[in-house]
């Protein structure tokens, strides 16, 4: 039976991949949900084409799937249409947002497959330093905060930086430090179970009023260094 992984690029949707390889729900492949809406409540929309170049370093299948039209309805007739044809576990990346995963489950339920949410309801901070103690490269693409500002976009999500976001949570706006209301968008460019990683070529900061965000123009793969192989000299 074919385990599906819903990814959008960002670090709870990989993360959650990785923890079902591991324990015992083989991923076969990854499919990303392309929403018309760039402000999908549903769907995560920032740097979606760079899920191939994911699928391509982990030695995953990918499959991308349109979503036609901006409303609830039609959003979920292409979560739907997604995962219809398959008999398999789906792994999804939700930690506390209801509405997502509500949603997945009534449509999982309704093509008859058992759905995996290995972060749910763990607590944000929690589940960001288990990414990063994971060794995924994590970068802040996407920032619609008060206490978040665009000289944060393109950071690595690190330990000192998730410090610094709790910090501006308790001291500017209280947020979700795992970005789980939309604070933040991620893009994982590396991690342990990656062949390759992804170096991004040309980005465009898209700065406004209340949101940043940083657009993936090109990148590639480029092969990472054979433990215990150093430079030569």
């Amino acid at each position: 039976m074919t385990v599906t992984a819903l990814v959008s690029g960002g670090k709870d949707s990989v993360y959650s991949a990785y923890l079902a390889d591991t324990q015992g729900r083989t991923v076969d492949e990854l499919v990303v949900l392309r929403p018309e809406d760039p402000e999908s409540m549903m769907f995560h929309t920032p740097n979606l084409s760079l899920v191939a170049l994911q699928a391509e370093a982990w030695g995953k299948s990918y499959r991308s799937v349109e979503v036609e039209g901006r409303d609830e309805t039609s959003e979920l007739a292409g979560l739907e249409r997604a995962l219809s044809g398959g008999a398999g576990w789906v792994v999804a990346g939700a930690i506390q947002s209801s509405y997502q995963w509500s949603r997945l489950l009534s449509v999982a339920a309704r093509v008859g497959r058992p759905v995996y949410t290995p972060l749910w309801r763990k607590e944000p901070g929690r589940v960001v330093r288990e990414e990063i103690a994971a060794g995924l490269d994590i970068r802040l693409v996407h920032l619609a905060a008060e206490s978040f500002g665009p000289e944060l976009l393109g950071r690595r999500l690190d330990s000192d930086l998730l410090s610094e976001l709790e910090r501006r949570s308790a001291t500017v706006r209280r947020t979700n430090v795992a970005g789980e209301g939309g604070e933040y968008e991620t893009l994982v460019v590396d991690a342990p179970f990656f062949r390759s990683r992804i170096e991004l070529d040309e980005v465009e900061r898209v700065v406004g009023p209340s949101s940043s965000r940083l657009v993936v123009r090109s990148a590639k793969l480029v092969p990472k260094p054979i433990a215990g192989k150093g430079v030569a000299g």
